[in-house]
């Protein structure tokens, strides 16, 4: 259980919701199967699939959102659609106009929905409910906004806002580009991206490519002095967990370390101990993050909660 990008998120700290209560409102919204008419469904599964919707380990809490969708592909309909109204044509003498066409493709539609193949997915959710955090495993803000959306319809009261800090990200990492180093606690890996403001977006991208150095240093202050802003940063925070910082302030290729993981004892051969273990250590390492991650870009912003 490693998540793999986050998008973050405050609520009240605490929080103050039982775990009893978050487990019977999401029981209220539990994942159904697509109907034979549906094009997608979505509700809460079990993230061990042991019947329990909010997963607690130490005080930290797991949510999943389960996605099913029908794959009916447009082209498939829109090639049947003209197969047919080729063939009413030939019979009536005339072409179908453009209502009869769009009349026939939703025929269709329903015709071939119970035959599509269906596909399912799951979004996780991480809730430090004494902290206030509210991460997503997405790698977007799209994404994230599913689980989100669907958290508002099954929830009574969801106090939400979106993690803001006092500097841009966009600002803070052009400053550790330009000295070639980061502030303390976290040091520079080997990937990032340049893009300029102008609309043209030029981009430069380092790929497995130092990023400290005189002059690396150098060449990369010329691209900010040319009004390129960092949009992408590869860090490492701690020497224990490395990740990609954006300049929408989203954790993306997070990875947590050897030194990490090798905590895990062998031979737990439990495939539900191990889940637990890998999510106590998961969480364990990123509420010492973020605190940090903030203070380094200025503090927390202060805003008001969307209420839902």
């Amino acid at each position: 259980m490693w998540f793999k990008n986050l998008q973050l998120y405050r609520l009240p700290a605490p929080w103050e919701i039982s775990l009893d209560v978050l487990e019977a409102q999401l029981a209220e919204q539990l994942f159904q199967p697509c109907g034979s008419q549906s094009m997608e469904s979505r509700g809460w599964v079990s993230p061990l699939d042991d019947g329990i919707l909010a997963h607690a380990v130490g005080g930290q809490w797991l949510i999943a959102l389960g996605i099913e969708s029908r794959l009916l592909p447009v082209a498939v309909v829109r090639q049947e659609a003209d197969e047919r109204a080729e063939a009413l044509a030939e019979q009536q003498g005339y072409k179908l106009g453009r209502k009869q066409m769009k009349e026939l493709r939703e025929q269709i539609t329903q015709e071939l929905l119970p035959r599509a193949f269906t596909r399912r997915r799951r979004t996780w959710a991480w809730i430090d409910p004494a902290r206030g955090w509210l991460a997503i495993d997405a790698s977007s803000q799209a994404r994230a906004e599913d689980l989100l959306e669907h958290l508002r319809k099954t929830l009574d009261h969801f106090p939400l806002a979106l993690l803001r800090t006092q500097k841009s990200p966009a600002s803070v990492m052009s400053g550790w580009l330009a000295a070639g180093e980061a502030p303390a606690g976290f040091t520079l890996d080997q990937d990032c991206e340049l893009r300029s403001i102008s609309e043209d977006h030029a981009t430069v991208r380092y790929v497995h490519h130092p990023l400290e150095g005189e002059k690396l240093t150098e060449e990369v202050r010329g691209h900010l002095e040319a009004g390129k802003l960092p949009t992408r940063l590869a860090l490492t925070f701690d020497d224990r967990v490395s990740f990609v910082l954006t300049d929408k302030l989203e954790i993306k290729r997070l990875d947590f370390l050897d030194v990490v993981r090798d905590q895990i004892e062998g031979g737990i051969d439990d495939a539900a101990e191990l889940f637990d273990a890998e999510f106590a250590l998961m969480t364990g390492e990123l509420v010492r993050l973020f605190p940090v991650l903030v203070d380094v870009l200025g503090g927390e912003l202060e805003q008001a909660a969307k209420q839902a």
